[in-house]
């Protein structure tokens, strides 16, 4: 991949997981706009692949990355990051506004590089490496989700619905 070719989230992300000292291999994939089809467009189970969702609690923007095998519980996630009955789904042109540097529905779930909280489904933790979006429909990140707490410091918690 040569460099001025790389998507600028892409850019963004590997040199922020560089700078955090930890493995991970950046996947190129064919064009994908879900988590799901990331996952069977790499052939990796849906339960280790990372659903990042942007999330609106009245003025603030907060993250939920759970497994795309799964929904997510507004409730629980409420719960979890201690927010207010406001909170809901943010629509697509926020996301355009407020997380420029990646592509709509391609967020990654690095709440450090977009300055907010996050919070983690704690299925996420079970396998040995998760693929998550690398800011585009075409790259992925394959890291070990123990690294992943280890430099995003989330909430993790039951979020998803049962």
């Amino acid at each position: 991949m040569a460099s001025e070719g790389i998507p600028r989230g892409l850019k963004v992300i590997t040199v922020f997981l560089e700078q955090q000292g930890v493995a991970f291999e950046v996947v190129e994939h064919d064009k994908t706009t879900t988590a799901r089809a990331q996952a069977r467009t790499t052939g990796i189970s849906a339960d280790y692949v990372v659903k990042t969702i942007a999330l609106r609690d009245e003025a603030a923007f907060l993250l939920a990355a759970i497994p795309a095998s799964q929904r997510l519980d507004l409730d629980k996630a409420r719960r979890a990051l201690a927010a207010s009955s406001a909170l809901r789904f943010a629509t697509e042109d926020e996301m355009r506004s407020e997380f420029d540097l990646f592509d709509v529905g391609a967020l990654a779930p690095l709440p450090a590089i977009v300055r907010t909280t996050e919070v983690v489904d704690e299925r996420l933790l079970e396998p040995e490496r998760i693929l998550f979006s690398g800011g585009d429909h075409t790259h992925g990140i394959l890291m070990n989700p123990r690294d992943l707490i280890e430099i995003v410091q989330p909430k993790v918690a039951d979020i998803c619905a049962s």
